[in-house]
């Protein structure tokens, strides 16, 4: 065998080598992937299942839907038991609605300001931010309940979104800052050279640019205030409980019965707004992402 003929032998097999190794590591990425998402979804799944079954079958340990009803959805919205799911689905959008409302408008701004002003110790006011979002929830609880009543907000709509604004506001402005740093300042620059003043090219530059942040802020905005549940257990009312509360108190037809099915067909409700509003916002988020800026 000659030379030549050895080298090129050699150099096909490193490549057969080089190509079974890349097949290998994607088999892994794939092979992770169908792990993590199993992981995540199964609980959703059998969520669902259980929804869709009859109530005699509760405990059916099949992974497939069988002895599929629709009754447990109307379980779910019944009130002849005393649950209240329906204005308590109402409860959350509104309460998950003026939260992530109220957040942007301030989030944006602040953030703007963190971003862009120089000013002294603004470091150490994103600081005090951040730190206020690591106070855990059962702490503030007895305080909260004792203000709320000495003020007469308890059971009341504000005594639930002015905490959630507070859970909310932390994320909402760090998640800006960051994004409004890596917005060059050019853009702004070139749009006071044009003409406009600081708040046009806030309005017609930045804030277009900054439409995929937002959206992404929005969306995790209103996912938290959705579940949160610790805070609405204490300080919310029959007219005011949110979706957490209300599917915790679930109660069925036997008083020592937990209506399981009603409670799954009710958690299956609870998530079309969350799949819904990621499905609908996800193609502008990307848009966004893709945009070119410069352009």
């Amino acid at each position: 065998m000659s030379t030549g003929t050895a080298l090129r032998a050699e150099q096909d097999r490193g490549r057969r080598a080089a190509q079974n190794k890349e097949k290998w590591a994607q088999g892994r990425t794939y092979i992770s992937a169908a792990v993590i998402l199993i992981w995540c979804l199964a609980p959703a799944y059998w969520m669902v299942v259980v929804a869709f079954r009859e109530v005699g079958f509760t405990y059916d340990t099949s992974i497939f839907p069988t002895h599929v009803t629709l009754d447990n959805f109307i379980t779910a919205f019944d009130t002849s038991f005393g649950n209240r799911f329906g204005q308590a689905l109402l409860n959350s959008i509104f309460i998950g609605v003026v939260v992530t409302a109220i957040s942007l408008l301030i989030g944006v701004f602040a953030a703007y300001a963190l971003a862009r002003l120089n000013f002294r110790f603004k470091f150490l006011v994103l600081g005090f931010i951040l730190g206020a979002s690591m106070f855990p929830g059962v702490a503030l609880i007895t305080p909260l309940f004792q203000l709320f009543t000495n003020i007469g907000w308890m059971g009341t709509y504000q005594a639930l979104i002015i905490p959630n604004i507070s859970f909310v506001l932390p994320l909402t402005v760090y998640t800006m800052t960051s994004f409004f740093r890596e917005m060059p300042w050019e853009l702004e620059e070139s749009a006071r050279v044009d003409g406009c003043t600081q708040g046009q090219a806030f309005r017609k530059v930045i804030m277009p640019l900054a439409a995929p942040a937002i959206f992404t802020t929005a969306i995790l905005a209103f996912i938290s205030s959705w579940n949160e549940f610790l805070i609405a257990s204490q300080l919310s009312s029959d007219a005011t409980q949110p979706v957490t509360v209300a599917i915790a108190n679930f109660a069925g037809a036997q008083p020592q019965q937990i209506p399981y099915t009603a409670i799954m067909a009710a958690g299956t409700i609870v998530t079309i707004p969350l799949v819904i509003l990621v499905l609908v916002f996800q193609r502008k988020i990307v848009a966004g992402l893709t945009a070119g800026a410069v352009k």
